[in-house]
């Protein structure tokens, strides 16, 4: 990755390393000592604590309560949903000895990959009646798994951030109804704090979460043409509360086996965020997530100084009494220009330039990052009006999203346009009859999975691989 101030690359001729310059020349996060390992600087820890922040009152304001889960894993405990553990075993990191022990010890442990068998291991414990339930448990957490693919910051890393969600229920219905729930918050939290729009719906039987009865997922598709899966919700049923023994006594007192779900979203809203929005100047941040959303650029010679920091600092104050997270630059190594492409690079979605002619004319210049234009405003107004800036440029970056995704998606009946217009970097619409060969086949001859099968779908012509009836419409892409 070059070295050079600034980002050095297009975004439109070599995504991979833009991306790459992006994330690290903006210091949202640092290499690790090991491979596959990222750090989070505070500029990329604050973009999370944001998500975490909306995306948790929203779990609480629906029922749901935050825990807590160790790393470690018995292996015996892992493995004990056979075709949960199968699914998951190579991508497991396991801890063998102890201490300075060269004896290995008598059962391995997992680093935790996912936490479906441990929360059943305590269902067991915690749900005994009817009345137990539902119990909603959310976990903030890290997870581990050796990536044995190539790994990006944010998109695919041997340890990642993320929110998972476990509920045991009464009824299937119940069960269900909070897949569809949570889909429906994370869709919410995405689009309107992230700006990124998604299509809902759900995994075919291949390519759901191993160990569950169906999966509903949300996906977005990057300006490269690639589909990225920004979250997940699983309906498991009983396949987890029969091996493991979780039963509640109904109101009849009979023993019937709990109906559960998982869910999650990770630190890769971050990287699909970054991919959608950024341009060949770096970063461009949604107001809601930034972890500063208005920067001041003082502009002054030497005996100006004085009064236009003064008036600065006013601006500040004033803008930040009424919530908006502000900085003063008022670096004096750097000249303002360096500190336009700086800030630029950043992301921030506004830049407040301030000298001594405008503080002669009672104003200052605002500079919008999203779409490049400065308009002058007096100071008089200037609070009320930024306000409604940020709100306009959240909107605005959610509109222009949504409207190349839409444009990206893509309604063929042939194969070869098929092929034609996967290789132009849309997503495909099209009919499928329902067979895991023809998903294989075309997975096999394009590098395309089946990627969602979406919400309220209901049109169905003949399958785009072997021309049988079709089942269902849906969307295939190559993923990330």
């Amino acid at each position: 990755m070059s070295k050079e101030v600034g980002i050095t690359v297009s975004k439109s001729e070599n995504f991979s390393d833009w991306y790459m310059q992006v994330v690290f020349k903006t210091e949202l996060v640092d290499r690790g000592p090991i491979h596959g390992l990222i750090v989070l600087r505070p500029d990329g820890y604050s973009i999370w604590e944001s998500i975490k922040e909306s995306l948790d009152k929203k779990l609480k304001d629906t029922g749901h309560k935050n825990g807590f889960l160790p790393v470690l894993i018995p292996q015996s405990l892992l493995s004990k949903e056979k075709e949960h553990f199968e699914g998951l075993n190579p991508e497991v990191f396991w801890v063998t000895h102890k201490g300075n022990s060269e004896k290995a010890m008598d059962e391995k442990l997992a680093l935790r990959p996912t936490s479906e068998t441990y929360v059943c291991s305590l269902y067991n414990k915690w749900i005994r009646s009817w009345r137990d339930l539902p119990l909603k448990i959310n976990f903030w957490n890290t997870a581990l798994r050796a990536e044995i693919k190539g790994t990006k910051p944010f998109l695919r890393t041997s340890e990642f951030l993320w929110q998972e969600g476990h509920t045991a229920h009464t009824t299937k219905e119940e069960a269900e109804k909070e897949v569809a729930d949570i889909l429906q918050l994370y869709k919410k939290t995405i689009e309107e704090e992230l700006a990124v729009p998604v299509i809902t719906g759900k995994k075919s039987e291949k390519e759901k979460f191993v160990g569950a009865v169906f999966t509903d997922t949300l996906e977005s598709l990057m300006p490269d043409g690639k589909a990225l899966q920004m979250g997940t919700s699983h309906f498991l049923g009983q396949n987890f509360s029969k091996p493991f023994d979780v039963k509640y006594l109904d109101k009849k007192d009979d023993e019937t086996f709990v109906w559960q779900t998982s869910w999650g979203v990770s630190w890769r809203l971050i990287g699909g965020m970054i991919m959608i929005h950024g341009d060949d100047k770096g970063l461009v941040l949604p107001p809601k997530v930034a972890p500063i959303q208005v920067v001041i650029i003082p502009i002054y010679s030497k005996e100006d100084k004085e009064n236009v920091l003064q008036k600065a600092c006013q601006i500040k104050d004033s803008l930040s009494n009424n919530g908006i997270r502000i900085h003063l630059d008022d670096r004096e190594q750097h000249k303002p220009g360096y500190k336009f492409n700086d800030w630029e690079m950043k992301g921030i979605p506004i830049r407040i330039e301030i000298g001594p002619k405008d503080i002669a004319k009672n104003q200052i210049v605002l500079a919008r990052r999203h779409n490049q234009t400065k308009i002058s405003l007096g100071i008089d107004e200037l609070t009320e009006k930024t306000l409604l800036e940020l709100k306009n440029i959240q909107m605005e970056m959610f509109d222009t999203a949504k409207k190349i995704l839409d444009e990206s998606v893509v309604r063929v009946s042939e194969y070869q346009q098929f092929k034609k217009e996967l290789e132009n970097g849309k997503m495909i619409d099209c009919s499928w009859c329902g067979n895991q060969t023809c998903e294989d086949k075309i997975k096999e001859e394009t590098g395309a999975d089946l990627r969602v099968i979406p919400s309220g779908n209901t049109k169905a012509e003949t399958c785009i691989y072997c021309k049988n009836s079709g089942t269902t419409n849906v969307l295939f892409a190559r993923g990330y």
